[in-house]
């Protein structure tokens, strides 16, 4: 996120969401429940709430925030969302965007 803004929080959340669902050839139907946090940084909205602008209105959400550990990513939201899926474990697309792929450079592509 480049600043602490509803605007762009929403921006953001709806981007990593729709990302997710892209990269496993997932829909909303598809999903169980969604975790989203957020660092102590982004404090302007709540990230859940722009998932219910794109359709997770039925979803179980639940935000929470990040530990607050010295020197990690700023601005930062991640995504654990619960799905049923054909696909094994190995065949999951972790999404990584922007800046967030120094988190997991073993799974970001």
């Amino acid at each position: 996120m480049s600043s602490n803004d509803a605007a762009i929080i929403g921006e953001g959340s709806k981007e990593l969401l729709s990302a997710i669902l892209k990269a496993n050839d997932l829909s909303v139907e598809d999903v169980i429940s969604v975790l989203l946090t957020s660092t102590a940084d982004l404090n302007a909205a709540f990230p859940a709430s722009a998932a219910r602008d794109i359709g997770f209105a039925s979803v179980p959400l639940l935000c929470a925030q990040e530990i607050d550990v010295p020197n990690a990513l700023p601005r930062t939201i991640r995504v654990m969302l619960h799905c049923q899926t054909e696909r094994a474990m190995n065949q999951i697309e972790h999404v990584y965007l922007h800046g967030a792929s120094v988190l997991r450079k073993d799974l970001a592509q």
